[in-house]
């Protein structure tokens, strides 16, 4: 997982609230067996509308999505994440998001941040016109219009975003206690390992 420390650029002012995982990405992209391509399927209710802010050229690649209030909401399909990241958006800052989402973004890298809405509000004006920028060390949205918001990470989050650290990475990073325990555990339990030849 790559890691997460400072987000900037173009944030797509999109700001609806509600918005499930269905239309994050419709049950019909949910055949593939891969991470790769979701793009396409990103939003595609939305997009298939003439002059949406997803298709506008100076949104194509913005790595931050402005949303309304309960973001992700839904089903707990992970391909919500995947979608996303597909289209390059590392970071959603939106006044609430569903539990399942949240978990599944942070898992896959996303950084969700959780504004009031009059900050969202005053996001997706600047967002028209002028970039984002979002400091996880320091837990702070600017803008060039000397905007900064504060907003709150659960540290254990906020550690492994900082790292890159998704569940295998957590796992290896403790490589060698568990290493040391499988030794001690076969030099003091050695039938475990070679079943057949105590029975």
């Amino acid at each position: 997982m790559q890691p997460v420390a400072n987000i900037e650029g173009r944030a797509i002012p999109f700001g609806a609230k509600n918005v499930d995982t269905d239309i994050i990405i419709p049950a019909h992209w949910l055949k593939t067996i891969t991470r790769e391509g979701l793009a396409q399927g990103a939003f595609e209710t939305v997009r298939a509308e003439p002059g949406n802010v997803f298709d506008r050229p100076e949104n194509l690649g913005a790595p931050i999505l402005i949303a309304g209030d309960n973001f992700g909401c839904g089903s707990s399909r992970e391909h919500a994440a995947w979608a996303l990241l597909d289209r390059c958006i590392r970071a959603v800052i939106a006044p609430s998001f569903s539990d399942i989402f949240s978990s599944n973004a942070f898992k896959n890298g996303i950084l969700a941040v959780e504004l009031p809405q009059e900050q969202i509000d005053r996001l997706m004006e600047v967002a028209r016109e002028h970039p984002i920028s979002i400091d996880l060390d320091s837990q702070i949205v600017a803008t060039p219009c000397q905007d900064r918001f504060a907003f709150a990470i659960d540290p254990f989050r906020k550690h492994c975003l900082s790292h890159g650290l998704d569940e295998i990475g957590m796992t290896l990073a403790r490589d060698a206690a568990i290493s040391t325990y499988e030794r001690s555990r076969a030099a003091s339990l050695p039938w475990l390992d070679n079943p057949r030849e105590n029975s």
